[in-house]
């Protein structure tokens, strides 16, 4: 989901009312019911009502029915609307940040080393992998162009111009602070893997430092090697 999208689903909690309904929700265990969830809130059933069915709207609750009585058949009556937090994942950074990603390289390398490949060969290809995956299912042109598309998408505010693409952001910024060799490397890596599985022909992927901008670079010219190491 891009930027705008995350961003407007948090901005309908700046409701108060709708951010107290979404807290206690998300702080009980079983689904809560609308009268429930306005007597929590101090709001009216309505009211409290509409702001559940607009988390629900934004991706932010979930909804189920349920008779609250456990009775069954005729004059069971009608099943109860219940909402839950959702268990998708909903968050904004500014820069984008894709801490998830760098720690799913980094804990599938850590499985193939156990399963006896060295760590130093691991990484590199996992990371290419996951880049090489991305880019597989991504609706967009096997050139410069589109692979500055791809990677803006991924939060590396890419830009192109002539035969190179530049990443103005590092989604793994802290992570390459602290560890930069490491980080850097995969980042090459999974950046490469991306140019190959969109089919760029003839563009490989650099370290070239030059902060606060991404260490990596995409330039036109046939690449060294696969970009897994």
């Amino acid at each position: 989901m891009d930027l705008g999208k995350q961003a407007a689903r948090v901005g309908v909690l700046a409701d108060p009312t709708r951010r107290a309904l979404y807290r206690y929700v998300c702080g009980r265990t079983e689904p809560v019911g609308r009268d429930e969830a306005a007597s929590a809130a101090g709001a009216t059933r309505a009211t409290a009502s509409f702001h559940l069915d607009r988390l629900v709207d934004e991706g932010l609750l979930e909804v189920e029915y349920r008779r609250l009585t456990g009775r069954t058949g005729p004059g069971a009556g009608r099943p109860s609307k219940l909402y839950r937090r959702t268990t998708e994942e909903v968050a904004v950074s500014l820069p984008p940040r894709r801490y998830d990603l760098m720690g799913a390289i980094l804990a599938a390398g850590v499985d193939r080393a156990r399963a006896g490949e060295p760590l130093d060969d691991a990484l590199p290809a996992v990371a290419w992998a996951e880049g090489s995956e991305l880019a597989g299912a991504a609706p967009v042109s096997p050139d410069l162009p589109g692979l500055a598309a791809l990677l803006e998408g991924l939060g590396f505010e890419a830009t192109h111009e002539d035969d190179v693409v530049a990443l103005a952001n590092c989604p793994f910024d802290t992570l390459a602070q602290r560890h930069t060799e490491l980080v850097c490397t995969l980042n090459r890596s999974f950046v490469q893997g991306v140019v190959d599985g969109l089919g760029c022909a003839d563009a490989r992927a650099c370290l070239e430092p030059d902060p606060p901008a991404c260490c990596v670079k995409v330039r036109r010219g046939r690449a060294e090697g696969s970009g897994k190491g």
